[in-house]
């Protein structure tokens, strides 16, 4: 079965609108637990623009297993997740400007920068993924570098507007994943999967191993409540 890691983070953006305390998105974290969840995904960034540190070290309390960072390789960023020790580092790359996650992160051309905080984060005894492209070069340099797994991201699937141009992006993560388990790297997707998109993908790609989805299940959380939208998205996923 699939794993679900569900991102908390803009039920963060929601309380930081006010500098408010409440949603908490600690709360949000249990109550997706319960839904089901298999895991909380959390992208502290370095304008601390939703999730705070506070967040990240109460969800660690709080998140028995499944907790996984998204973060820069900036040395603030390295540090703390060494001292909190989340099971997983996603290591994704960050612009002040950008409203969310833009494309992979360029490991090829970030070699030094992305090998020290691998070799820092290991060290620390985390597993590190790395966010990238559905491109052979990035997922086989991020294998050389030490990282554990990839997370290939689904953004031009998800945003593919005809039937066509979804079969071609699909068709580009499906050799990717098979480059990435043939290197015995654990495969990891996310970026604009709702509950329409993800049942074709699924089918697809063979050996797919964890799924990171927050806006789309957020927003549905709106509407229905966290625990419904969480079971809803698992039931889509296994449909």
């Amino acid at each position: 079965m699939i794993r679900l890691g569900v991102n908390i983070d803009h039920v963060a953006t929601v309380r930081q609108a006010r500098r408010g305390i409440e949603p908490d998105p600690v709360h949000a974290a249990v109550l997706a637990i319960l839904g089901g969840a298999d895991g909380i995904t959390v992208h502290l960034r370095e304008d601390r623009r939703h999730i705070q540190d506070r967040d990240v070290r109460l969800l660690r309390e709080t998140v028995a297993h499944g907790l996984n960072l998204e973060m820069s390789v900036a040395d603030e960023i390295v540090e703390l997740a060494c001292r909190l020790k989340p099971d997983q580092a996603t290591l994704v790359p960050e612009r002040r400007q950008e409203l969310t996650t833009e494309g992979g992160l360029d490991v090829v051309a970030n070699e030094k920068a992305v090998s020290q905080a691998i070799d820092r984060l290991k060290a620390a005894g985390i597993p590190v993924a790395l966010f990238v492209d559905p491109d052979v070069r990035q997922i086989e340099c991020g294998k050389l570098l030490g990282a554990g797994a990839v997370e290939i991201t689904t953004a031009r699937y998800a945003e593919a507007k005809t039937a066509a141009d979804r079969d071609r992006e699909l068709e580009s993560l499906a050799e990717a994943s098979a480059f990435t388990r043939d290197h015995k790297l654990h495969l990891h997707m996310g970026h604009g999967i709702n509950y329409e998109n993800v049942g074709p993908l699924v089918r697809r790609i063979p050996g797919l191993e964890e799924l990171n989805i927050g806006h789309s299940i957020v927003s549905r959380a709106v509407l229905v409540g966290l625990e419904r939208a969480v079971r809803e998205m698992k039931a889509a996923m296994r449909g």
